[in-house]
């Protein structure tokens, strides 16, 4: 049987402004990719969100990123890759603090926005979060794009590599992201993202913006949590891949 996980970013908010309904999307995910306070977050919301996760039996990621709360870690920056791996450790140790409060452990790490899409290519940047991990904790493993190289350095550092997939983000013909600034990089129909979901699961295959069906190996499927209907779509996802015969758990 095919297995998926299906991941969501989750706790991207800060103070009393909250951008995702965590509680919501924590009763349909098995994985949580916790903001750490550089992109979203503060320590309120990550001590709640990993509390929540626990009380539903999901698996509590880390989403390290650039230092930039004000561009939601969407802006590209360059930091120096020794700030750079420190910055990704010291998130990493925060979000731990509340994951064991709450009676688990930082089970993985995923970059976010500017970072994770850097990482794809960059071997300096990537090397610096894969320094950044080891300090921090030398088991865990990266979630990342199939072929990044993110995931390269990791596995030849002795991390597992975790490759994942979006089916509301489009691709190009390499497999790498449309930037988000280009008309239809964001997949927002919601029958597509779910045709999407179980063609990734299954076949391991997805359209690319071309038109083209292209190769996309992935162990996990991102629902990003910050687009409207976000619930509902996800809790549709869910259940066509669960109805297409696919198995969805944790990869952790």
């Amino acid at each position: 049987m095919t297995v998926i996980d299906l991941n969501a970013d989750l706790g991207e908010g800060f103070g009393r402004w909250r951008l995702t309904d965590d509680e919501q999307l924590l009763s349909v995910v098995t994985s949580a990719n916790v903001a750490c306070g550089f992109h979203a977050g503060d320590a309120a919301t990550m001590r709640r969100v990993c509390e929540l996760a626990v009380g539903r039996g999901v698996t509590i990621g880390a989403q390290v990123s650039y230092r930039d709360l004000a561009g939601f870690g969407r802006r590209a920056m360059d930091v120096p890759p020794a700030e750079l791996a420190a910055e990704v450790a010291y998130q990493i140790g925060a979000l731990e603090v509340f994951a064991r409060a709450a009676g688990a452990r930082v089970a993985y790490v995923k970059p976010h926005g500017a970072l994770y899409n850097r990482v794809v290519h960059d071997e300096e940047q990537a090397h610096a979060v894969v320094d950044g991990v080891l300090l921090a904790d030398a088991s865990l493993p990266v979630l990342g794009l199939p072929g990044s190289r993110l995931l390269e350095l990791a596995g030849k550092a002795g991390l597992p590599a975790v490759p994942e997939a979006f089916a509301d983000r489009a691709y190009t013909d390499e497999g790498t992201l449309v930037p988000r600034g280009r008309d239809g990089a964001v997949v927002t129909d919601p029958d597509a993202v779910v045709e999407r979901s179980v063609s990734l699961a299954r076949f391991g295959t997805v359209v690319a913006h071309s038109g083209a069906r292209i190769r996309m190996r992935a162990r996990s499927l991102c629902l990003h949590g910050d687009t409207p209907g976000a619930v509902e779509l996800a809790r549709r996802v869910r259940e066509q891949l669960v109805a297409s015969g696919v198995r969805v758990e944790a990869f952790v």
